[in-house]
């Protein structure tokens, strides 16, 4: 049995290893992209601040780790997929078969369409290649542009506030990390950043950039202009499907993928950034772009590769922890509520502490929060386990703070009715 897996980040790797785990005999390639060793994008700010070296990013650093698991790393660009025939077409010409494919071909970065977009001094940072060039393109004091304060654009941020640049950060949106804060919670990390020597210009939009005496000139819709030696687009990703077209795999933002991360076509399964698998807080199919998700989609492909796909999944947590220059975010499930459901808040601006929780009913199903890391496993088992608060939850409507007291009490209800039944 051949086992084929295109892609080489956290989902592949993590696959693989299962795949051999659960069949000793069984055949396994890895197509990776890039002609690196398999390593994780989440590394790649360590290495721009000079923390680790470029072999820090690989996601497996014992030298011939997958030779001794008989995991063949082929290198090489899937160019189209011919599911009747099992076969894949690489860019070149040669082809590989298999008798079944996981695809975890993960996201590329997306640039906006404006003028001097594709001028050399800006870059994407979402390969090595790409964190090479940065580096070797800035140095301390020099002028960066960001454009981005999302998820993505944060984690950057960080590393070039390490990197001691002089740095203004550009976003569309009206607060930082819209798609895991409210109001509040983007204006605190605004402010923090602002307090840490970083401009933050939000709510504004790059019309065009362009190159001037080794210079580049950026120009907003507001009509202000910066100078900068160096931009970084952070502005948004998009899944790896361009090459499917044609094969009879569902798309839609991804590869639609069923309960056992299966596709529409027969021994064909997908997982990672690329797979559009089911959403644990509402049942709906989205694409959950972090690490912890690529690596849990992998071990379930590769389980259901194996036996069949007997061993389908409730879903996967919505789930964000962000470390902004020292300020730790997180979001879980439906951290922006529910209809009909009720929110207790705690904020202390002053302190850059934030805690929101949402609820349906007495249940727990989504929260947020800021600079208040102990929460963080008690939020998340809460909202994972649909744990029922009963009067926790007015104590927490007042004092959502003690959350700890509620998550223990309600574990020693669930404890009490198992023994009872």
């Amino acid at each position: 049995m051949h086992h084929l897996i295109i892609g080489a980040g956290p989902a592949a790797v993590t696959a693989a290893e299962h795949l051999r785990k659960l069949d000793a005999d069984c055949r396994i390639t890895m197509l990776a992209a890039e002609g690196v060793p398999p390593y994780s994008r989440m590394a790649l700010p360590y290495f721009l601040v000079g923390n680790i070296e470029a072999e820090g990013c690989y996601l497996r650093k014992n030298a011939g780790h997958y030779e001794s698991l008989r995991i063949d790393v082929v290198h090489g660009r899937a160019s189209s997929v011919d599911t009747g025939a099992k076969r894949v077409s690489l860019l070149g010409g040669d082809t590989l078969d298999y008798d079944r494919l996981l695809i975890a071909t993960g996201s590329t970065a997306t640039r906006p369409p404006i003028e001097g977009i594709d001028l050399n001094a800006v870059h994407n940072c979402w390969s090595l290649a790409d964190a090479h060039r940065i580096i070797e393109g800035t140095s301390e004091g020099s002028r960066v542009v960001l454009m981005g304060a999302g998820f993505i654009g944060c984690i950057i941020l960080e590393a070039l506030a390490a990197r001691k640049v002089e740095l203004t950060v550009i976003e569309m949106e009206e607060r930082m990390v819209s798609r895991m804060t409210n109001a509040a919670m983007g204006g605190m990390i605004k402010r923090w950043c602002e307090d840490k020597g970083i401009r933050v210009m939000t709510d504004t939009r790059v019309t065009s950039l362009a190159e001037s005496g080794g210079a580049l000139t950026v120009s907003t819709a507001g009509g202000d202009t910066l100078e900068a030696d160096v931009v970084i687009c952070a502005t948004g990703v998009r899944a790896n499907t361009a090459f499917l077209e044609g094969s009879g795999i569902e798309l839609d933002a991804g590869i639609v993928v069923d309960d056992c991360m299966a596709t529409s076509v027969p021994d064909v399964w997908a997982a990672g950034d690329v797979a559009q698998g089911k959403d644990l807080s509402t049942g709906d199919y989205e694409i959950q772009a972090i690490q912890p998700t690529a690596v849990e989609h992998g071990k379930l492909a590769a389980t259901n590769m194996i036996n069949g796909n007997s061993t389908p999944r409730a879903g996967t947590m919505n789930m964000n922890v962000l470390d902004t220059v020292g300020l730790i975010s997180t979001s879980f499930g439906l951290w922006m509520g529910v209809d009909g459901g009720d929110t207790a808040e705690l904020s202390n601006p002053d302190r850059f502490e934030y805690l929101n929780l949402q609820f349906q009913g007495d249940v727990l199903v989504g929260a947020s929060s800021l600079g208040m890391t102990q929460h963080v496993g008690v939020l998340r088992g809460l909202i994972q386990t649909g744990a029922r608060l009963g009067r926790w939850k007015a104590v927490l409507m007042e004092e959502p703070n003690r959350i700890n007291e509620a998550y223990l009490a309600a574990a020693q209800s669930q404890d009490a009715t198992l023994v009872a039944a």
